[in-house]
């Protein structure tokens, strides 16, 4: 793990949020970021389908590794927005990769691609900040 990276890692290993819906950092770094889940069973909804709010938790948690891989300063969410493209049922395995597009001063925006295997299961686009430092 390179300096670089060590501060996405850091955060995620701190995120009690993630790690207690089973979530796994599988990469970070230059602007990108992988996370795992597999959908539990207090994960489904009444239709017996993933709850997109935990298919959004994924995005989001690799949308925020992905904007702390530079140890820059604390980057948050300022936005986002997500598009269900498929539903995931208990036991499937998620993916979310996510990856800068594009920084301008202080914000920047980043897409999240969750899948199952090769197929997507969503889409979502986040909208982030940098803090000004605190000393």
């Amino acid at each position: 793990m390179s300096a670089r990276n060590e501060t996405a890692w850091r955060m995620f290993e701190a995120d009690r949020a993630s790690k207690n819906l089973g979530m796994r950092l599988l990469e970070a770094g230059d602007g990108l970021a992988v996370v795992e889940m597999t959908v539990g069973p207090l994960m489904v909804n009444g239709h017996g389908i993933a709850h997109g709010g935990f298919v959004f938790t994924l995005a989001d948690t690799a949308f925020a590794c992905a904007c702390n891989v530079d140890g820059g300063g604390v980057t948050v969410a300022s936005g986002a927005d997500v598009t269900f493209v498929a539903s995931a049922r208990e036991g499937d395995v998620l993916v979310a990769t996510a990856r800068e597009r594009v920084s301008f001063g202080r914000s920047g925006l980043y897409d999240v691609t969750v899948r199952r295997g090769e197929e997507v299961i969503a889409e979502f686009r986040g909208r982030s900040r940098t803090l000004p430092r605190r000393d």
